[in-house]
């Protein structure tokens, strides 16, 4: 059986350190990758995940409909659309470059499965800096981004409110989910083929979580939450309900109607 392709893009980052040994100091830079959980959980599913790290989607992300439409489905997840803006022909050398936020939408509007997963630079982020608000990758999705910081911290944890129990994407996991740790705020979109399968309780606002949609004969997902620590816990990470949410999620997506 062929394995459907899926593009993973984001879920790294790098960090600088300086260290102060009494009168001494050096530096250190560290890479970071949160995709390991669910690349781990899908190592033998019936999907064959590329993950491609943020600093390398700067370049590598395809720049046409053609290259994009090998994927089944592309899960955008804590990567800015700085990143996907600002190759460095346009940003050192002046030069003009297709725009792939618009690609992606497209890709969505000619059948492709596109998908954001929460994080300090999916939706809006961590000061407003991710800027998916208002960008062609926004209106493929179900959902719309605040103009501001979005993040939802919520450190003692809440439990999913799973809103339509039998729905595709979580049928079969029951409504009793471990702990989240956070999510990204969005507004929900109006319209037919928008769902709101899973949000946050009441006591915290009530925000979605979990949200499907169509644009043009594409279908489209979010996930507010992380896929990885920290606002995804390690309970989480092994609950078997995450393997089954996350294929129930690709299912859906690469479903052709």
């Amino acid at each position: 059986m062929t394995k459907k392709k899926v593009l993973l893009v984001g879920e790294t980052w790098m960090s600088s350190a300086t260290h102060y040994k009494g009168f001494d100091q050096f530096g250190s830079v560290t890479f970071h990758s949160g995709a390991g959980p669910l690349l781990k959980l899908l190592a033998d599913s019936d999907y064959a995940v590329e993950h491609m790290a943020a600093h390398v989607a700067v370049e590598a992300l395809p720049f046409t409909l053609d290259g994009l439409s090998e994927y089944d489905a592309i899960l955008l997840s804590d990567v800015g659309a700085n990143s996907l803006l600002l190759h460095p022909d346009v940003w050192l050398h002046g030069k003009p470059v297709p725009n792939r936020l618009k690609l992606l939408r497209d890709y969505a509007a000619t059948g492709g499965g596109l998908a954001m997963f929460g994080g300090y630079f999916s939706f809006q982020g961590i000061d407003g800096k991710a800027r998916w608000a208002r960008t062609a990758v926004e209106a493929a999705l179900p959902v719309e981004c605040l103009p501001y910081d979005d993040r939802l911290e919520i450190p003692e944890g809440f439990t999913a409110k799973v809103l339509k129990p039998e729905h595709p994407v979580v049928a079969g996991l029951g409504t009793d989910w471990p702990l989240l740790l956070g999510a990204n705020e969005v507004r929900i979109k109006a319209g037919p083929d928008v769902e709101l399968i899973a949000a946050l309780p009441d006591d915290e606002g009530g925000h979605p979580l979990l949200v499907t949609g169509r644009h043009g004969l594409g279908r489209t997902l979010v996930w507010t939450s992380d896929i990885g620590p920290h606002w995804l816990p390690n309970d989480f990470v092994a609950w078997p309900g995450f393997r089954q949410l996350v294929i129930q999620m690709l299912d859906w997506l690469t479903a052709r109607d």
